[in-house]
């Protein structure tokens, strides 16, 4: 009987191990991972329907996939070998036009032509595929969180700003986000303004042509998805709102691509006679391994003056601090406070001597624990808003203060150098030391020990400052530095 014949019945191959192994080693990764996270014949699933997938924390650390898909139904998801359906989040469709913060003339229905589907993922999962991509997953340990805001590109009537979002140069969060995800980042914690781009762009400005407007998907993902593809398929993201997401603004898309809590009409931002609620969130903690918490605060419809206790509004950041300081009393845990406006910071003034932190919520945190602001266990203060990049330390008991508004939208002129001493952010807080610069850029923040650094880095990865944060005091070596 010859070879050929016995391996015909037998169905044995006396071919070297190799003929077999080596389609394995040469296969795409891809299609590895189609094989054991979704089925192939699974329509839905498949990438071609697939526009973006990501990963949000949410309360407690517990992650939440995302994807927006152009498909009728959701796709299957893969965790460990386990497949299942996702859920949808948010339906395609047009919502009605609302007011908005432009006029009516300058305003249109949001359309967002995706479905938006999210599964929970269970602690510890160790792979989660969605068509042919895994998803990145939180680390339980993490050591390296990428820090950025106010990414988005200007295009606003009211301030006659049109920034030129068609060029790298003046708007580089492309650059930024490749750059940031070469540094290989186990999350990225963004601290809100997203989205920019509102109004239309006229047709004697160059740099702006052929730009989506509005607060509709095409706007989203040209603002975010898009340039920021390379950071959500490096890390999860832990997501802070900013003003420029409250609901007269880009609310709609922020609660159907980014906000943790389960989506509904009330928390939609469509219906302007429920902005009153959706305008406002509790705060949650994101734990950073066993010692260190992130807490997440929703200020985005905070205003710029400071709000008498008999306005609805008081009431309602007096709830969100209250809450805050029973985050921060855990014991043994370093917290970090995160909100988009800066509180101990400060907004640069051309001409004239620098303003102060935000007076709606400084009067506030002063009402809830008065001189100290903030509640024991807030050991640093992390914000946006304000687009420079801010490190102060204070002489006064209060806690160091980081601003990394740089990540894109026009840069605010800089603050004065050297830095007048007798301007302090608030009633009773006293500057020791202000490091700053007006370049884009972000922030890392890594693991020293049993404490973190955080670095500031311009768009092309250029180290600007080391700042040490020990015992709530700030201590930043500015290497790299034009201005301090």
């Amino acid at each position: 009987m010859t070879r050929r014949r016995m391996q015909a019945m037998t169905g044995f191959d006396r071919r070297p191990l190799a003929a077999f192994a080596l389609p394995l080693l040469v296969a795409p990764l891809a299609a590895l991972l189609a094989s054991c996270g979704t089925p192939s014949d699974d329509e839905a699933s498949k990438d071609a329907y697939l526009q973006y997938r990501w990963v949000v924390m949410g309360d407690g650390g517990t992650p939440l996939a995302r994807v927006a898909t152009r498909y009728a139904s959701c796709p299957m998801i893969g965790i460990d070998g386990t497949v299942t359906r996702m859920s949808l989040r948010a339906a395609a469709g047009t919502a009605a036009q609302r007011t908005t913060a432009s006029a009516a003339a300058d305003s249109k229905p949001s359309a967002f032509p995706v479905n938006v589907c999210e599964a929970s993922l269970p602690a510890g999962a160790r792979q989660v595929v969605i068509g042919t991509q895994a998803l990145p997953l939180p680390k339980a340990d993490p050591q390296r969180i990428l820090i950025l805001a106010d990414t988005g590109c200007r295009l606003k009537k009211a301030d006659n700003a049109y920034q030129s979002c068609n060029d790298g140069d003046a708007w580089p969060l492309a650059q930024i986000a490749t750059t940031a995800a070469r540094m290989q980042p186990d999350l990225v914690l963004h601290i809100g303004d997203y989205h920019y781009r509102e109004n239309a762009c006229p047709s004697d400005i160059a740099g702006c042509q052929g730009t989506p407007w509005g607060y509709g998907w095409d706007t989203w993902e040209a603002d975010l998805f898009k340039p920021a593809a390379p950071l959500m398929a490096a890390a999860p993201w832990i997501v802070v709102r900013g003003n420029h997401e409250e609901c007269a603004r880009a609310g709609q898309g922020w609660f159907r691509f980014l906000d943790t809590q389960p989506y509904g009409a009330q928390r939609s931002c469509d219906d302007p006679a429920n902005d009153n609620a959706a305008n406002y969130s509790a705060p949650y903690a994101v734990p950073l391994g066993s010692d260190t918490q992130v807490i997440v605060f929703d200020s985005a419809k905070a205003g710029k003056a400071a709000l008498p206790t008999s306005d609805p509004q008081f009431k309602a950041y007096q709830d969100e601090f209250k809450t805050v300081a029973k985050l921060a009393a855990k014991a043994r845990i370093t917290s970090l406070f995160v909100n988009h406006h800066p509180i101990l910071g400060y907004t640069p003034v051309a001409g004239a001597a620098p303003q102060g932190g935000n007076a709606a919520l400084l009067s506030v945190m002063q009402n809830v624990n008065p001189s100290a602001y903030y509640p024991a266990g807030v050991a640093l203060a992390l914000h946006g808003h304000v687009h420079d990049f801010q490190a102060l330390n204070f002489s006064s008991n209060h806690p160091a203060t980081l601003v990394s508004g740089n990540g894109g939208d026009n840069l605010d002129v800089a603050l004065p150098d050297p830095f007048p001493a007798s301007v302090g952010p608030a009633p009773g807080v006293t500057v020791d030391r202000v490091t700053h610069s007006s370049t884009f850029g972000f922030m890392m923040m890594e693991r020293s020990g049993t404490s973190w650094t955080y670095k500031a880095y311009t768009r092309a990865g250029k180290l600007m400052a080391t700042c040490a944060l020990s015992n709530n005091h700030l201590n930043c070596d500015k290497t790299g530095f034009l201005a301090g």
